[in-house]
C-alpha cells in the first residue's frame, strides 16, 4: 500500500523541512510520504557532514577545488538533494531547478 503524501516546505540552504508554510522561510514545496522525507533528511544530514569536512580541508591551501574529493562529495550530494526535490516538487520547484541546470542529463 502506498503511503499518503503530505505537503512539505524545503529550504536547501539550511536543510530545513517543515509542513508549516509560515513557520520559516522556504524555497521549494514538495509532496512526499514518510519514507521519502526520511531519505531527504538523510541527504541533508550527509551534506552537513560533508560541509564540515570541507571546512577543515579548506585550511589546506595547496589543494585546488577541482582536485578535492570532499568538494566532489558535496557537489554530488547537492545534486542528489535537488534531484529528489525535482522529483517530488510542485511545478514551480521543478521549473526553478531545471533553470539552474544542476541536474545531470536524464533527471
Amino acid at each position: 500500500m502506498d503511503e499518503q503524501k503530505k505537503t512539505y516546505y524545503i529550504d536547501v540552504g539550511t536543510g530545513h523541512i517543515t509542513q508549516n508554510a509560515t513557520s520559516s522561510t522556504w524555497s521549494y514545496k514538495i509532496q512526499a510520504n514518510d519514507e521519502e522525507i526520511i531519505q531527504l533528511r538523510e541527504l541533508f544530514d550527509q551534506n552537513y557532514s560533508t560541509e564540515w569536512q570541507n571546512f577543515f580541508r579548506a585550511h589546506v591551501p595547496y589543494v585546488q577545488y577541482h582536485y578535492d574529493r570532499e568538494n566532489d562529495a558535496y557537489d554530488n550530494m547537492i545534486q542528489q538533494v535537488y534531484s529528489m526535490i525535482h522529483k517530488l516538487g510542485d511545478e514551480d520547484a521543478k521549473n526553478h531547478i531545471e533553470s539552474m541546470n544542476i541536474l545531470p542529463n536524464g533527471d
